[in-house]
C-alpha cells in the first residue's frame, strides 16, 4: 500500500494516506474516513518503518547529527469529496554514539517507526530539537485535521 523510496516526500506521504484511507472505506457506507501517513526525509532520502534492526540502525546512523524533516500527509475521505493536507516539522538529532544507540535498538521501539524512533517515548533522547508540530512527530498532526475538518471540534462533545 505505501510508497516510501520515490518521489517528492510531500507527494509520497499525501498518496500514501489516500491510498489507506480508500483502502479502509466501506463502499456504500457515507462516513468520514481518515487515512494518515507519516515519513521521515533527509536529504531526498525517505525513511520509512525499519524491516530489521539493521535497518533501524542504519537509519538512525544517517540522522544522528542531523536535522531531519517529519512529513504527515492527511487523507479525509467524506461523502461529498475529499480533502487533505501536509504537515512538516524539523527534527534535529543529537550525535548518536554507539552507547545511545545500541540502547535505543535494545528498546526495540524502533519497530514499526517512521525513521526508526518514537518521539514520545525513549526516542525523546535521540532528539535535541524540534520545530513545529511536535504532534506531527507523533504521528497525527491535529492542527493539520482541524485546518480540513473544523466540523471535528463541534461533533465531540
Amino acid at each position: 500500500m505505501e510508497e516510501l523510496d520515490r518521489g517528492d516526500p510531500a507527494e509520497v506521504a499525501r498518496e500514501n494516506a489516500l491510498r489507506k484511507a480508500r483502502a479502509a472505506r466501506k463502499p456504500g457506507v457515507p462516513e468520514a474516513v481518515l487515512g494518515c501517513d507519516t515519513l521521515v526525509a533527509l536529504d531526498g532520502t525517505i525513511y520509512g518503518k525499519p524491516c530489521g534492526e539493521r535497518e533501524a540502525r542504519e537509519t538512525l546512523s544517517a540522522l544522528s547529527g542531523e536535522v531531519h524533516e517529519v512529513v504527515s500527509g492527511l487523507a479525509l475521505l467524506l461523502p461529498d469529496g475529499q480533502r487533505t493536507a501536509l504537515a512538516r516539522t524539523a527534527v534535529t538529532f543529537r550525535e548518536l554514539d554507539q552507547a545511545l544507540l545500541d540502547w535505543s535498538l535494545a528498546s526495540g521501539e524502533w519497530r514499526g517507526r517512521a525513521g526508526g524512533y518514537a518521539i514520545q517515548g525513549a526516542g525523546a533522547a535521540l532528539v535535541r530539537k524540534v520545530e513545529g508540530d511536535y504532534e506531527n512527530v507523533v504521528g497525527l498532526p491535529l492542527a493539520a485535521l482541524l485546518d480540513i475538518y473544523p466540523e471535528l471540534l463541534f461533533a465531540c462533545k
